[in-house]
Order: C-alpha cells, then sequence, then structure tokens
C-alpha cells in the first residue's frame, strides 16, 4: 500500500513542473518561484510518504 503523501507529493511536483513552464513561456518570475516552490514541497511529501511506507513495511515484517 502506498501512502498518500507519496501520490500527493507526485502530484505537487507536477503542477509545480507545468507552473515553472508557464511562468517561463510568459516571462512571469513570480509563476516560476511559484512552479519551482510547488515542486520542492512535492519532493519532501513524497520523501515523507516513502518514510512513512518504510517504517509501515518494517513494522509488518
Amino acid at each position: 500500500m502506498v501512502d498518500h503523501n507519496r501520490i500527493d507529493g507526485a502530484a505537487k511536483q507536477v503542477k509545480g513542473n507545468i507552473k515553472e513552464a508557464v511562468g517561463k513561456v510568459t516571462g512571469n518570475d513570480r509563476t516560476v518561484a511559484e512552479g519551482k516552490a510547488d515542486q520542492a514541497a512535492g519532493k519532501v511529501q513524497s520523501k515523507v510518504g516513502e518514510a512513512k511506507d518504510k517504517v509501515r513495511d518494517a513494522v509488518k515484517r
């Protein structure tokens, strides 16, 4: 079973990547920065989900 944080984190990374690309195309530095921030937050959230999965797997053994 995959922790929901991994799924939400991956979605946030994709959203951030799209936002960054739109910002670059439109020349909007703020949107680029927001996209990068979303990507970073998504990576952190994914890592939290990975850690939870590892703990859950270790407890099951």
